[in-house]
């Protein structure tokens, strides 16, 4: 690479917020994947270097990507830009869909804890002369109904990390503006 084409990269480099430098298109997309772009697999190392540089930016992000003029497509291009904000939003709504069943469960969780906590406390207030029963379903209900409002609870507050940091992810990337730039 001239010295020329080196700092001009690296004025690119500096203006973009995330910047990566392809050789060729094919660099995005699996290269076991022989579809056209327009239905192709992203590239696994793709997307882990695009998490990696989204990671501490917020809203409002630049994905810009560096590709030798002599390769350069802009029919191409338009056909990425596509696949890639249609591959992104695809994944953002499947992990909004998930974290939202995942909120559901821990809600049930905590419907049905209370609801056996209120049969518990129904239970101890009946006087009759099953009282052998009554213990036996009271120390049964008691913990199943602490364990599962707890469980419910934690559900709830402690979603999983990798979850929602995919949807992040994905929802930055929606959001993003996508450039090709030649150098």
């Amino acid at each position: 690479m001239e010295e020329g084409n080196k700092a001009e990269i690296k004025e690119i480099i500096e203006k973009a917020e995330i910047s990566l430098v392809l050789d060729t298109y094919d660099d995005i997309f699996s290269d076991f994947d022989p579809r056209p772009y327009s239905e192709r697999a992203l590239s696994e190392d793709f997307l882990y270097e695009a998490k990696k540089a989204t990671r501490d930016k917020e809203k409002g992000i630049e994905l810009r990507f560096l590709i030798p003029n002599s390769v350069r497509n802009t029919a191409n291009e338009d056909l990425i830009k596509s696949r890639l904000k249609n591959h992104f939003r695809k994944h953002y709504k499947l992990l909004e869909k998930d974290l939202s069943a995942w909120n559901r469960q821990a809600l049930i969780m905590i419907i049905v804890g209370a609801v056996i906590g209120f049969i518990d406390a129904f239970l101890l207030s009946v006087n009759g002369s099953a009282a052998l029963f009554k213990d036996a379903v009271e120390i049964i209900l008691t913990p199943a109904s602490w364990y599962t409002i707890w469980t419910g609870f934690d559900h709830m507050i402690s979603k999983p990390k990798e979850s929602v940091e995919d949807r992040d992810f994905y929802k930055k990337m929606v959001e993003a503006k996508i450039t090709f730039t030649p150098y």
